[in-house]
C-alpha cells in the first residue's frame, strides 16, 4: 500500500493566507454589530413607516402638487425635514422605509440620492430597514445594486436576501425578530415578527401587463420562516399556545386592498388600488400562516386607510415625499405602529397584548389622526373561544341528529 504524501505548503502561500486573514478578517468590534431589536423596559415597541419619499437630487429637485406659493422654497429638503421632525416627535425604536425611496428618473446618482434620503435615519442612530418600490432602480443602479447599497449603510438592518435561501425572486426579502424585554421571561423569544418582501416593479411576463407581484419562491420562503418562528415561540421555555404576531411590509398593495368601502375602513381612499393585474395568492398564504395581523404598503400616495379582511389589517401609509405626486392642501403623512406587551401574573412583561396605529401629518403641529387598534390579544382570545364553542355546538348537533336517526331506524 503506497504511503500517502502530505501536501506541502509553500512559504509564499503561507504568508498569503496570513496577509489575507489580517487584511480581510475584520472583528465584529471594528465593523460594529447589528443592533438588537427589543421591546423597551416599559413594554412597548414603536415603528415609524415612511412610504414613497421619491427623493432625487436634494435642494435642486422641486416639489409636486403643492400650492403655488410653496413652490419657490419647496424641494427634497422638505422631505428630509419631515423625516427629522417625525423622528424627534415620535422617538421610534425602528424606522421602515417601504419603497420608492428615490425617484430614479430624476436622481442623477442613485447611490448619492439613497444616502441622502436615508441620512436622517442614519444620523438618528435608530435601527432602520428599507425595501424596494417600483421606481428605486430607474437611476444608475439595478434593483440588486440599490438593495446592496442600502444594506451597506450605517445602522440599517436591511438585507439583500435571506442568507439561507439560494433561489428567491427579487431583492430585499428578509425578516427581523423583536425580542421581549431584557430580563423578562420573554427575553429569549421573538415577541413580534417583521417580514419584508420585494413586491417587484413591473411585470416581466409579456402576456401580463402592469405592476409586479410577490412570486411563489418568496411565498415559500415566507411560509417556511413563519412556521420556523411559530415552532420557536411554542417551545419551552415559556411555551405559547399560538404564534407571535407578525407584521408584513412591502410596496405594491395586494388586489385585496380593493375589498373596502368608506363603511369599513379607517382613513381615506382618494385613488384606485394600483395592484398587480393578477392575484398571486399571497393574501391567502398569509391567512393560512396564521400569525400575520397587519400588512403595510405604500405606492398609492392618496390612500392612507386601514381595513380588516379575514383577520388581517391591510394598511396604507399615505404619501410622504414632496417630490412624489400628492394633493395640494392634503398634508404629506407618515404611519406609526405601537406594539404593547401584557403583564404576567408574576409582574413581568409577557407576550404582545395589542398593536395600535395612527398617522402624523406634516403640518405645523404634526397633527395626529386616525388612531385605532389593529389587533388585541383579548379580542383574538374571544374569537378563538367563540369559534371553538361554535365547533363544539356543531359537533353536538351532529351527534344528536345521528342518535335520533339511529333510534328512529330501530323503532321502525
Amino acid at each position: 500500500m503506497a504511503k500517502k504524501s502530505t501536501p506541502s505548503i509553500s512559504l509564499s502561500h503561507f504568508w498569503g493566507v496570513v496577509v489575507f486573514s489580517l487584511c480581510f478578517f475584520v472583528p465584529k468590534s471594528v465593523l460594529g454589530e447589528k443592533k438588537e431589536l427589543r421591546f423597551r423596559k416599559n413594554g412597548e415597541f414603536k415603528i415609524l413607516q415612511v412610504a414613497d419619499m421619491h427623493f432625487a437630487d436634494g435642494k435642486t429637485t422641486s416639489c409636486l402638487n403643492v400650492f403655488p406659493n410653496q413652490m419657490p422654497s419647496c424641494s427634497d429638503l422638505n422631505t428630509t425635514a419631515f423625516v427629522e421632525r417625525m423622528i424627534q416627535a415620535e422617538k421610534p425604536d425602528f424606522i421602515v422605509f417601504t419603497g420608492d425611496n428615490i425617484f430614479g428618473f430624476d436622481a442623477t446618482d442613485a447611490a448619492k440620492s439613497l444616502s441622502a434620503a436615508f441620512q436622517p435615519a442614519i444620523a438618528s442612530n435608530i435601527p432602520w430597514a428599507a425595501i424596494l418600490g417600483n421606481h428605486d432602480q430607474e437611476s444608475t443602479l439595478s434593483r440588486e445594486g440599490v438593495m446592496k447599497h442600502i444594506a451597506g449603510l450605517k445602522n440599517t438592518l436591511s438585507q439583500v436576501n435571506p442568507a439561507e435561501v439560494h433561489i428567491i425572486d427579487g431583492f430585499g426579502n428578509y425578516n427581523l425578530e423583536i425580542g421581549g424585554v431584557k430580563g423578562s421571561r420573554f427575553e429569549n423569544k421573538s415577541a413580534l415578527n417583521l417580514y419584508f418582501l420585494d413586491s417587484g416593479d413591473y411585470s416581466t411576463v409579456p402576456a401580463i401587463t402592469g405592476y409586479g407581484w410577490i412570486k411563489p419562491s418568496q411565498q415559500l420562503w415566507f411560509q417556511r420562516t413563519s412556521a420556523k418562528l411559530r415552532r420557536a415561540y411554542t417551545r419551552q421555555p415559556e411555551a405559547q399556545k399560538g404564534p407571535a404576531p407578525g407584521l408584513v411590509y412591502f410596496h405594491i398593495p395586494l388586489p385585496e386592498f380593493a375589498s373596502f368601502d368608506s363603511s369599513n375602513f379607517t382613513g381615506v381612499r382618494q385613488e384606485g388600488i394600483s395592484s398587480a393585474s393578477v392575484n398571486s395568492g399571497f393574501f391567502t398564504t398569509m391567512v393560512e400562516a396564521g400569525d400575520v395581523k397587519a400588512v403595510f404598503t405604500g405606492h398609492d400616495h392618496l390612500n392612507d386607510f386601514c381595513g380588516e379582511l379575514t383577520g388581517i389589517q391591510l394598511c396604507y401609509a399615505g404619501g410622504f415625499g414632496y417630490h412624489a405626486y400628492g394633493k395640494a392642501g392634503w398634508s404629506r403623512r407618515a404611519r406609526v405602529v405601537l406594539a404593547s406587551l401584557e403583564k404576567t401574573e408574576q409582574g413581568s412583561w409577557g407576550a404582545v397584548k395589542s398593536i395600535k396605529t395612527w398617522k402624523r401629518l406634516d403640518d405645523e403641529h404634526l397633527t395626529t389622526v386616525d388612531g385605532q387598534v389593529l389587533w388585541s390579544k383579548s379580542h383574538a382570545d374571544v374569537s378563538y373561544l367563540s369559534n371553538n364553542v361554535h365547533k363544539n355546538l356543531e359537533m353536538r348537533a351532529v351527534l344528536v341528529c345521528s342518535l335520533l336517526l339511529y333510534a328512529a331506524k330501530n323503532h321502525a
